[in-house]
């Protein structure tokens, strides 16, 4: 009986992570369908190496620095519990590597390839797991500390703070010390439209992240015996908010639309399993409604070039997520309790401000000593070429 409750938590949090692997996808797709043509095979290409150097990162490095444990043991104790650790660990670099992959879609078009490279590997071996470490792994007494001041500690149950809004905020400066892509912002004044290149890739790309996030959110519970099927309702509700909010704030867009699900998933990572479905669906609405508002804010009152919006959608959602969990998560709102808003907040803030920090000094760094953008002609003739030397849809003579 033993062997078999193992066995079925190291298959319930594998399949976990295989369904959150496949978002990666979503996010190759996503990012894919929204940058112009020829800058399509330098996402697809991006995503993946991203995906493969933060691997390494985490599996050397940043695992230690969250939960101080390594892998350098002989198989025979790694396989012990039918390997449940070493599942674990594959399990939550899926989340860490959401990281670099959400940051990606800020800065597309216009970044260089290997400086980024760099930044992964230090971002996923150092700046997310020391918040991950402080939320998730009980380092340096935080949670405890709020527990005794405020009567609960800080609450993430998915991670709408420690991974969604850390790669929004984290993109934040990297965005701005970038600048905007050529053409963008014309002297004259006004903005250039750069419409998508691919409605169908981006809503595929949606459809697998939202696919995907229920591995992400029900199996955030870790052993299949603590398996909620309010996490699950509780998801279905806040990306349904997500969607109908995006509709009507976007004007029926189908960019808003299909990132719209996306905003109400983000933000009901945190609460999924304290808040009631009702409660869900107003977290996911809300969402929608500030990831469509401050898009359009950004992009063309404060003239920032987010191309994806990983800001608003990552990084502010994931942060209304957190405070949502400390407000629907009460008793008095329906809610399951053992949450405290103020834990919330100063969570919340905490991660933003590492993440700012954190970003900031990696991405600084770079542009001084190597340089994070692509020279002008590179990038008037894309990515594509400039970098992998094959165009999305190259010319095959008459073929």
């Amino acid at each position: 009986m033993n062997n078999l409750h193992s066995s079925s938590n190291v298959l319930f949090l594998l399949m976990g992570a295989i369904l959150v692997l496949a978002m990666h996808a979503g996010f190759a797709f996503l990012e894919l369908g929204t940058v112009r043509g020829k800058n399509q095979v330098n996402a697809l290409v991006k995503l993946l190496v991203d995906f493969s150097v933060s691997t390494i990162a985490y599996f050397f490095i940043g695992y230690r620095i969250a939960y101080g444990i390594d892998f350098f043991h002989a198989a025979t104790a790694l396989g012990l519990n039918n390997g449940y650790a070493l599942v674990r660990f594959f399990f939550l670099l899926t989340f860490a590597a959401a990281v670099p992959a959400i940051i990606s879609g800020g800065i597309a078009e216009r970044a260089r390839f290997y400086p980024q490279i760099i930044a992964t590997f230090v971002l996923v071996a150092l700046v997310y797991p020391f918040f991950e470490g402080i939320a998730w792994g009980g380092n340096f007494g935080f949670q405890m500390w709020l527990t005794r001041h405020f009567g609960h500690p800080f609450h993430d149950f998915a991670g709408s703070v420690v991974v969604h809004a850390m790669g929004g905020w984290i993109a934040l400066p990297a965005v701005l010390l970038l600048g905007p892509r050529r053409g963008r912002y014309p002297r004259g004044g006004g903005v250039a439209a750069h419409p998508p290149s691919s409605i169908p890739f981006l809503a595929l790309g949606s459809w697998i992240l939202t696919v995907g996030w229920f591995g992400f959110n029900v199996m955030s519970a870790q052993h299949i015996q603590d398996i909620s099927g309010l996490v699950a309702v509780n998801s279905l509700m806040a990306l349904v908010g997500g969607t109908l909010a995006a509709l009507l704030m976007g004007r029926n867009d189908p960019g808003f639309v299909y990132n719209g699900p996306l905003a109400g998933l983000v933000a009901i990572c945190a609460g999924s399993d304290v808040m009631n479905p009702v409660a869900a669906l107003i977290t996911g609405a809300v969402a929608g409604v500030l990831f469509v508002w401050l898009f359009t804010v950004v992009q063309n009152r404060w003239k920032i070039d987010d191309v994806l919006g990983v800001w608003p959608l990552h990084g502010v959602c994931g942060a209304w997520g957190g405070i949502a969990a400390g407000i629907f998560g009460l008793h008095a709102l329906g809610g399951m309790g053992g949450v405290s808003l103020i834990s919330q907040t100063i969570g919340t803030g905490l991660g933003i401000l590492i993440a700012l920090v954190g970003g900031g000094l990696v991405y600084s760094v770079l542009k001084v000593t190597m340089g994070i953008r692509l020279a002008p002609e590179q990038e008037d003739e894309g990515a594509d070429l400039s970098i992998h030397r094959i165009s999305a849809t190259p010319p095959y003579g008459g073929l």
